[in-house]
């Protein structure tokens, strides 16, 4: 981070200007505008048709910046901080204005970790204790930075003068990070006096990023706080939630521990032939705190009911089954229930607003008799268990009688596990809740993270695509409700649990790229989803291949690559 201008050798060209036309098709209308228009010109046109201000553009389903000049005829969208691909530029853009405040204010730099509520938790990279007056002129010179109207401006330049560059700022995870990229010139971004590397696309100027907050959490950790699409996209006070936060913080710390931060940390293990290890290792610890949640609950006689709930793509299925194995080891015997058996017949489900049967909703399981079966179960009583046809949309008699007997216990796993009202009538003593997620803790470099929900949709693809025939494309397309119900039904109890169990494993990227890239690349460029495919193969690009021969049958990944010892 220097005030040399290493990169501004930039040379304008005047050129003879020839009047010609270019049709632009927008939401199946057809416009003509003058050759050369930008982006940003043509988007003023339609600016009333969105909440906040458009951020970006797609020319032909590609991420475009708003400053490009369209030179031919194409098909484009815009979108605002309302949509996921505008809310990901927002929040690009965002940070990297955070992280020249920091440095304008603190004079050190900061590392962006990983998401924590509406936000994002950072961390000083040195060991200072932040007082709120820092926090607040950081705070205040974001808003300066805003209110200067400063571009982010692309530059290309060639991979050995950033490495170079890099090096001698002493940015050294850029230095790794750029050793693995393969490409000849690279896009760097300049802000003010400021040079970085970003994965994907900015917005034109700081002007757009008006809404933001900050809240010191550590002693040298801040959380950026920014406008998330599932709450209005508007800045919501920030809720701690100290069991994920510590979860987070304690993985953060084993990966420090075995030299792990970055992708080109993973790279450099993958190289040198180090990766058996790291695999086990990963592996190892992942069991030992699965087996330790095992003995808490054996410790206690009281607990009857384990209930297991996290988003799509956590791992549930393996963490049950080999949550079970462990209690087993130990003298339980743990019973599987099935929420989904007890779904109301079809013609009692819920509606959402338009009129499609809401699946997803507590309200379309029969609740009153699911307490009664557990109830009675917990009295040591046989009871008929129900099974639900999802042929007929009917629940049928079956011929499965359960009886718990003094060392049995159940384990329920499903989307309203942690929620109160599904157990509603069992008391809390006899409850163990576990919430599982894949929380991310290797990131592409210092500035540039992988979010959680990025980690899952990509194991989510690659499992629809091996059991269930889906494409990538149908699992992009699909990934925006399955994130507004994780909003409604999972996340909000996310705090009910008594334990947060991590399900990410620090090497998993370079696994999941073998099989999740081919099913990006089949997404053509004519596909809505085409740009979304690009952001990922973008991230897995960053991480080198790896063979799934060393990931062992019961790992977590297995789940979604195959080859599982409890499929």
């Amino acid at each position: 981070m220097t005030k040399t201008l290493f990169f501004d050798k930039i040379n304008l060209k005047n050129r003879g200007c020839v009047m010609s036309t270019v049709n632009i098709k927008y939401k199946d209308k057809v416009y003509t505008y003058p050759k050369g228009k930008t982006l940003l010109e043509i988007s003023k046109n339609f600016k009333d048709e969105y909440e906040y201000d458009i951020i970006i553009a797609s020319v032909n389903n590609k991420l475009t910046e708003l400053n490009q000049k369209l030179e031919k005829d194409c098909n484009i969208k815009f979108f605002d901080i309302t949509h996921a691909l505008g809310n990901k530029v927002y929040e690009r853009g965002l940070t990297y204005l955070y992280i020249k405040a920091i440095f304008d204010v603190l004079k050190c730099d900061v590392l962006i970790e990983h998401s924590i509520d509406k936000g994002i938790y950072t961390r000083l990279a040195k060991d200072i204790d932040l007082s709120i007056e820092d926090v607040e002129l950081v705070k205040r010179r974001m808003q300066e930075l805003v209110n200067a109207n400063i571009p982010f401006q692309k530059i290309s330049v060639s991979r050995i003068d950033a490495i170079d560059y890099f090096e001698k700022n002493n940015q050294l995870d850029k230095v790794e990070g750029l050793k693995y990229v393969s490409n000849t010139f690279i896009n760097l971004y300049r802000f003010d006096n400021m040079y970085d590397y970003f994965y994907g696309e900015m917005p034109i100027d700081s002007s757009y990023l008006k809404w933001f907050d900050l809240k010191k959490v550590t002693p040298n950790g801040i959380v950026l706080i920014i406008p998330n699409i599932y709450s209005d996209s508007k800045i919501k006070p920030y809720v701690h939630h100290e069991k994920m936060f510590e979860e987070f913080s304690e993985y953060h710390a084993w990966c420090d521990r075995v030299n792990v931060n970055n992708i080109s940390d993973l790279n450099n293990m993958i190289a040198s032939d180090d990766i058996s290890d790291l695999i086990y290792m990963s592996e190892m610890d992942q069991n030992a705190r699965l087996f330790d949640i095992a003995k808490t609950i054996s410790d206690d006689p009281n607990i009857k009911v384990v209930l297991i709930a996290g988003p799509s793509s956590s791992g549930k299925t393996t963490t049950s089954r080999k949550l079970s194995l462990y209690l087993r080891s130990i003298g339980l015997n743990p019973f599987a229930i099935s929420i989904d058996d007890y779904f109301l017949d079809r013609d009692k489900t819920p509606l959402k607003e338009d009129g499609n049967p809401d699946f997803e909703a507590l309200s379309a399981i029969n609740v009153d008799l699911f307490n009664e079966h557990l109830g009675r179960l917990l009295n040591y009583e046989e009871v008929s268990m129900p099974i639900y046809n999802f042929i007929t949309g009917k629940s049928e008699p079956n011929s499965k009688r359960m009886k718990l007997r003094e060392k049995d216990i159940l384990i329920i796993e499903g989307l309203h596990a942690l929620n109160n009202e599904l157990t509603k009538t069992i008391d809390a003593s006899k409850k163990y809740k576990m919430y599982l997620s894949p929380l991310t803790s290797i990131n592409i470099d210092n500035h540039n993270r992988i979010s959680t929900s990025d980690n899952r949709i990509i194991r989510r693809m690659v499992r629809d695509h091996k059991y269930r025939g889906y494409s990538a494309a149908y699992t992009l397309a699909k990934w925006k409700d399955v994130r507004s119900g994780e909003e409604r039904f999972v996340f909000p109890y996310q705090d009910e649990a008594d334990v947060v169990f991590n399900t990410s494993l620090v090497y998993e990227m370079g696994v999941l790229r073998l099989y999740a890239e081919p099913l990006l690349f089949s997404i053509s460029d004519d596909d809505p989803y085409y740009g979304e495919a690009v952001r990922l193969l973008n991230i897995l690009r960053n991480a080198l291949p790896l063979t799934s021969d060393l990931v062992p049958l019961d790992s977590i990944i297995r789940e979604f690559i195959g080859d599982s010892y409890f499929e």
